[in-house]
C-alpha cells in the first residue's frame, strides 16, 4: 500500500513526475467513483510486517517497563499487607502510617521509572523503525509511548503528593505532567513527523489547561459538569486546530491531511460526550424520551457537520450514544424483544446509505453554505479543485 506521502516522496525524489502522480490520482479517484479528498486516506499497515513489529514493540516497551517497576522496588522496597500482617499482627497507628508511605513511594517511583524507561527505549526505536523504515504501526505505537512514557515519568510524582494528602499540588504537578508530554510530542515531530504526534501534543496541552483550571478552583469544588465544559471547550479548540490543518490541504493530497485526520479523531470525543453527558445519556437505562430524540437531534446535526467537512469522526465517536437512545425509544414503544434488532438495523442502514450516498448529499449541504465557506471545504469533485491545486 502506498499512501499520499509516499507519492509525494517520489515527486520530491523524482521517480514520478508531477503529470504522472496527478494522472494517478485520477484515475483511482475515477475507479473509486469517489473523490480523493472524500476518502480520509490515512496509512495505519503497509504489509503484515507492520503487524509483526509492533507485536515485538510492545513487548519490548512491556519488558522495560516492567525493569523500570523492579528498579524502582529495589529504591523503595514496600511489603503487601499480609506481609505487614505476619510482622505487626496488631499494627499501630505510626506502623500503618509508615506502611502506606512506603506503598505511596513504591507506587510513584514505580509509575515514573517505567514511563522513563519506556520514552528512552522508544525513541532510538523511532530512529530506525520511523525514521528508516517508514513503517506506520510502530510508528504511532512509538510515538504514543514516547509521550506517555515522558507524562507518566512526571505523572509519578503527582500522584504521590495527592495519596500525601496535598491534592492541589498535585493536580499542579499532573498538568506540568502534560506539559512536559506537550513538549516531547514536538521535538518528536521535529524529528520524525508522523501525524498523529500533532493530535498528542494537542491533547497534551488540552489536558494542562484544564489540570490547571481544576487545580486553581481546588478539586473539592470541582463539580462534573464543569469539567465536561472545560473538555468540551478543549474539543472545540482541537476541532478548529484540525480545520485549520484541513483548510491548507482542500484536495487532501499531503501529510497536512493526515495530522488533520488524526486531530479529528482526537477533537470528536472531547465534543462528543460533555454534550451526551449534559443530556443525561450517561445517567442510567432511563434517559427519558426527551433525552433520546435530543440525541438523535443532535447526532444528525453531527452527521450535517460531518458532511460539510467531509470528516465522519464525529459520526463514529457519537454513534454508541445514538445506538442506546434508538434502543431505549423502541423499548419504550412496544418493541421490547426486538428493540436491540430494530435500533441496529436503523443505524446500519442509515450508515450504509449514507456512505452510498455520500457525495450527492454532501453537494446539496455544501451548497447551501455560504460561498466564502465553501471555498474553504473541500470541493465536491476533484474537477472542482482549483488547477493550481490540482496540479501541486
Amino acid at each position: 500500500m502506498y499512501s499520499e506521502d509516499d507519492i509525494n516522496s517520489a515527486v520530491d525524489a523524482g521517480a514520478l513526475s508531477p503529470e504522472a502522480a496527478q494522472s494517478f490520482r485520477g484515475y483511482m479517484s475515477k475507479v473509486r467513483e469517489l473523490p480523493r479528498s472524500s476518502e480520509e486516506n490515512f496509512r495505519l499497515i503497509n504489509s503484515f510486517n507492520d503487524i509483526f513489529v509492533a507485536i515485538g514493540i510492545v513487548i519490548l516497551l512491556l519488558a522495560v517497563g516492567a525493569i523500570g517497576q523492579a528498579i524502582a522496588g529495589i529504591i523503595a522496597p514496600a511489603q503487601d499487607y499480609w506481609e505487614l500482617w505476619q510482622t505487626f499482627p496488631d499494627p499501630t497507628d505510626a506502623q500503618m502510617e509508615a506502611w502506606r508511605d512506603a506503598q505511596n513511594l513504591n507506587q510513584a517511583l514505580s509509575i515514573s521509572l517505567a514511563g522513563l524507561a519506556v520514552a528512552v527505549t522508544a525513541w532510538p526505536l523511532a530512529e530506525f523503525f520511523t525514521n528508516k523504515r517508514r513503517m506506520a504501526l510502530p510508528s504511532i505505537l512509538l510515538l504514543l509511548a514516547f509521550v506517555g512514557g515522558i507524562f507518566a515519568s512526571i505523572l509519578g510524582i503527582g500522584i504521590l503528593m495527592v495519596e500525601n494528602g496535598n491534592e492541589r499540588l498535585g493536580a499542579v504537578v499532573i498538568s506540568l505532567a502534560a506539559l512536559v508530554a506537550a513538549g516531547g510530542a514536538y521535538l518528536h515531530w521535529r524529528r520524525f513527523m508522523v501525524p498523529i504526534t500533532v493530535a498528542a501534543g494537542a491533547a497534551a496541552v488540552a489536558g494542562t489547561v484544564i489540570g490547571l483550571i481544576l487545580a486553581g478552583i481546588g478539586p473539592d469544588n470541582v463539580e462534573e459538569t464543569l469539567v465536561l465544559s472545560l473538555v468540551f471547550v478543549a474539543g472545540l479548540a482541537v476541532f478548529a486546530l484540525a480545520m485549520r490543518w484541513d483548510i491548507s490541504d482542500r484536495e487532501r493530497t499531503s501529510r497536512r491531511s493526515d495530522v488533520a485526520f488524526w486531530l479529528h479523531l482526537t477533537a470528536a470525543p472531547m465534543i462528543a460526550h460533555p454534550i451526551f453527558a449534559m443530556i443525561g445519556v450517561t445517567d442510567g437505562d432511563n434517559i427519558g424520551i426527551g433525552a433520546a430524540i435530543a440525541v438523535v437531534a443532535v447526532y444528525i446535526g453531527f452527521g450535517l457537520i460531518a458532511l460539510a467537512i467531509d470528516r465522519r469522526a464525529l459520526l463514529v465517536s457519537a454513534l454508541a450514544y445514538v445506538l442506546f437512545a434508538l434502543t431505549f425509544l423502541f423499548r419504550e414503544f412496544g418493541a421490547v424483544e426486538l428493540n436491540f434488532a430494530l435500533t441496529a438495523l436503523v443505524i446500519g442502514s442509515a450508515l450504509l446509505s449514507l456512505s452510498a450516498f455520500w457525495q450527492p448529499i454532501r453537494r446539496s449541504v455544501v451548497s447551501a453554505l455560504p460561498e466564502g465557506l465553501q471555498e474553504k471545504l473541500p470541493a465536491t469533485s476533484d474537477a472542482a479543485l482549483p488547477a493550481a491545486a490540482a496540479s501541486a
